[in-house]
């Protein structure tokens, strides 16, 4: 693991709430035109946003807060229970356009940065692999970062994260609204009870987990994603 890291220190930071574990990693993209632009806003007082670190296209990795303190890169958002997670959270910015400037593949030298980074942050914090997640996840509402096209299956196959096995598409599954609220509840997503916003649910869920299908239905393929991703959060809080 050989990391190339820049220091770059924002003023956008401060200290975390007393007694609050780190406990989460937050991955995003920076749905800017360029590193720079990228850059420049996170360390823009007047932004008032910020990441622990940003990942280059090339590998790269910029340092703007130190782990131990607080930055502010989820805004509102939710998992399992808690609230506004930048207390608790470290937040990794992976630089990419997005959906609003020409969404792209991640080059590979990218990936594999972020790979590292994420298991030397998993090495110094007890995060449970089940709260490591997407911008999306937690911020279903407002966000699709980092989005389809981000390798979570290659993460998790390198000790980052959940991915599920042997989740083929059910022959003919179906699930009520009450059961498929009640896995995503599970998994860790904010629930409401309107279908609208189960759409929206489901869509972050496709993100991360079904990225051939960003539907917002719940067609056998999602479902037995769901399924499986429920079952390995189960284990793992038995384990």
């Amino acid at each position: 693991m050989n990391l190339r890291i820049l220091d770059l220190p924002t003023p956008n930071q401060d200290g975390r709430p007393p007694g609050t574990p780190i406990d989460m990693l937050i991955l995003h993209y920076t749905g800017m035109r360029s590193a720079r632009e990228a850059i420049d806003r996170l360390c823009d007082p007047a932004s008032r946003v910020s990441s622990h670190y940003v990942v280059d296209e090339d590998g790269g990795i910029w340092r703007l807060v130190p782990e131990e303190r607080r930055a502010f890169h989820a805004g509102m958002s939710y998992w399992r229970g808690h609230r506004g997670l930048n207390g608790r959270s470290i937040g990794i910015e992976i630089v990419n356009p997005g959906h609003e400037w020409g969404y792209r593949d991640f080059p590979v030298l990218q990936l594999a940065a972020t790979c590292d980074l994420c298991l030397s942050i998993l090495a110094r914090h007890p995060i449970p692999q089940r709260n490591v997640v997407a911008h999306s996840d937690v911020a279903p509402d407002r966000k699709q970062d980092p989005g389809e096209r981000f390798d979570w299956a290659g993460l998790a196959a390198n000790g980052v994260g959940l991915w599920p096995e042997n989740a083929e598409p059910l022959s003919a599954g179906t699930a009520s609204a009450a059961e498929t609220r009640a896995a995503l509840a599970d998994i860790g997503y904010c629930v409401a009870g309107n279908d609208a916003q189960l759409a929206i649910l489901l869509r972050a869920f496709q993100r991360h987990w079904r990225q051939e299908a960003i539907t917002g239905e719940a067609d056998p393929g999602t479902l037995a994603r769901l399924s499986a991703v429920r079952r390995q959060v189960s284990a793992a809080q038995l384990g």
